[in-house]
């Protein structure tokens, strides 16, 4: 396909074109094909939700153990955790009908991802009709983004279905104010900070979006979606002194500052990452985001580009990328992290600019060949989250569940590793955490780094000894944590030469996401 590049003085040229002429039968097959194939996307896409075969992870696993505490406990938890509440709520309910085992828990993200479906499709028909809904949904449904965190369990798919709706409820306010729409803004506002603040930059972003379209217009009636805005703050305001004590005492130590290429690579991730299909799959979403903006359609094989931009995805573009900008600056200015799973705030309107950016190709063979192409890389950059090595909790657990002797000691270092680890070990042994002696099942971030630090490793080593008495220790280590140096390293050691049988039962295995090791020390 040629681009072309016009100047705007004179008479420009047409900007549509006489469709295709077909047969009334062939084109009625054409249309049931379609159909299918969306439908079969939908179902694939549907399928990927549920599948992976990884034990959870740290943050899933913490996630787990935290919303499975009676509910008058869980906003203290979440002090020691730094996350808001709403979705520990909800699994908290899920885990009491359904059970905490893997599976259960992912589930409901994979129905929060699902039900994110739809509302796609409704916000691509308001942004473009039926074509760019059409796009949107098969380009969400085939996400490998939105399947790797539709089989977590964590906020993120939730993250994104309250975006969506947020999105669709601001657009309604905006073209037909009505009480029902603001309180559609309000609630979608409201729900979105008790979930991640991540959404502080998104809110952010849209609310100086309205400010200045206000100020142009000089309407005061345009700020009734900034007041719905505010009233959704009000949501918040209950948990405010918590957020606060987290913001001074929790943040990410493990996380380093961030620089501008983190935002680069973020659609690199939303396209799935490092794979060959992830990678051609970038190309399309920056192609594609490209002609959603600058792009004009002029005939078959001719797409104009102007660098006014155009206003059907203006906003959701800036709004898209301010999110992205404000969480690195704040990322930045806190010492805080930018990890790409928090951007699912902003993901799905990047998969609705995508989708308009189909518009400019006015041949449906050209527009249905790029959709399919995208599908197809999509669905390839997936699949391999099906049995994705997350952590490597299971063959220490595993391990452990097999040769460990009730009253055996088990020690973790650092404490991260003990919340995937501990839901899997059956054998009744006294687990311990690096550097508090806490039990396993939790991590307390709470002034993390200052206390890693000041931490040492030979009273541990020693504890450890004397609690084992004539049982075994286990290690549970990985080297390199950040904030405690080579500490677990050296804890290796100090056991060493408490009890010099030392055995290396499982090697730490880099290929995995979370990768640790496991060492038996026998009894003198």
């Amino acid at each position: 396909m040629a681009t072309s590049l016009r100047r705007r003085g004179g008479t420009e040229r047409a900007r549509t074109t006489t469709p295709l002429t077909t047969a009334p039968g062939r084109s009625d097959r054409r249309a049931v094909a379609l159909t299918v194939a969306v439908a079969v996307v939908v179902v694939v896409g549907v399928a990927l939700r549920f599948l992976t075969s990884s034990h959870l992870w740290l943050d899933e696993a913490l996630t787990v153990n935290i919303a499975k505490l009676p509910l008058s406990r869980i906003p203290a938890a979440l002090r020691h955790d730094g996350s808001p509440p709403l979705y520990y709520l909800l699994l908290h309910w899920w885990i009491a009908a359904f059970g905490a085992g893997d599976i259960a828990v992912r589930a409901l993200s994979a129905v929060l991802a699902i039900a994110t479906l739809p509302l796609i499709w409704l916000g691509g028909q308001r942004l473009g009709g039926r074509r760019v809904a059409v796009a949107a949904l098969v380009l969400l449904a085939s996400s490998p983004f939105a399947s790797r965190f539709a089989t977590e369990a964590r906020m993120y798919s939730l993250l994104g279905l309250l975006a969506v709706a947020g999105y669709l409820c601001l657009q309604r306010l905006i073209d037909r104010p009505s009480l029902g729409s603001a309180a559609g803004v309000a609630v979608a506002s409201g729900l979105l900070l008790l979930t991640h603040y991540w959404s502080i930059y998104l809110l952010a972003t849209v609310a100086l979006m309205i400010l200045v379209r206000a100020r142009r217009r000089r309407d005061r009636g345009a700020l009734l979606p900034l007041a719905a805005m505010a009233a959704g703050g009000l949501l918040f305001v209950p948990w405010l002194a918590d957020f606060a004590y987290q913001v001074t005492h929790t943040g990410t130590p493990w996380a380093g500052v961030p620089t501008f290429k983190a935002v680069i690579d973020t659609v690199r991730s939303w396209a799935g990452g490092g794979g060959d299909a992830g990678e051609l799959l970038n190309l399309i979403f920056v192609a594609l985001a490209v002609l959603a903006v600058f792009g004009l359609a002029v005939d078959r094989r001719h797409v104009d580009l102007d660098l006014r931009t155009r206003p059907g995805v203006r906003r959701l573009i800036i709004a898209c990328i301010g999110t992205l900008l404000l969480g690195l600056l704040a990322a930045d200015a806190l010492r805080s992290a930018y990890v790409v799973r928090y951007t699912s705030v902003a993901f799905p309107l990047f998969i609705l600019v995508a989708a308009f950016g189909t518009l400019v190709f006015v041949d449906n063979r050209v527009r249905i060949g790029v959709l399919a192409l995208a599908v197809l890389l999509g669905f390839c950059a997936a699949v391999p989250n099906i049995g994705n090595r997350r952590t490597q909790a299971g063959l220490v657990a595993a391990a452990l569940n097999r040769y460990a002797t009730p009253g055996d000691v088990v020690g973790y270092c650092p404490d991260q590793l003990g919340p995937a680890v501990s839901r899997l070990v059956s054998v009744p042994v006294t687990q311990l955490t690096f550097p508090r002696a806490a039990p396993p099942e939790f991590v307390d971030w709470v002034d993390y780094a200052q206390r890693n630090r000041a931490a040492t490793t030979a009273p541990f080593a020693q504890m450890l000894d004397q609690r084992a008495g004539p049982r075994r220790v286990w290690l549970v280590w990985s080297p390199n944590y950040k904030t405690f140096g080579s500490k677990c390293s050296t804890m290796i050691d100090r056991l060493h030469l408490l009890r010099p049988q030392m055995t290396r039962v499982v090697k730490v295995k880099p290929k995995y996401e979370e990768h640790m090791g496991l060492v038996r020390y026998d009894p003198r």
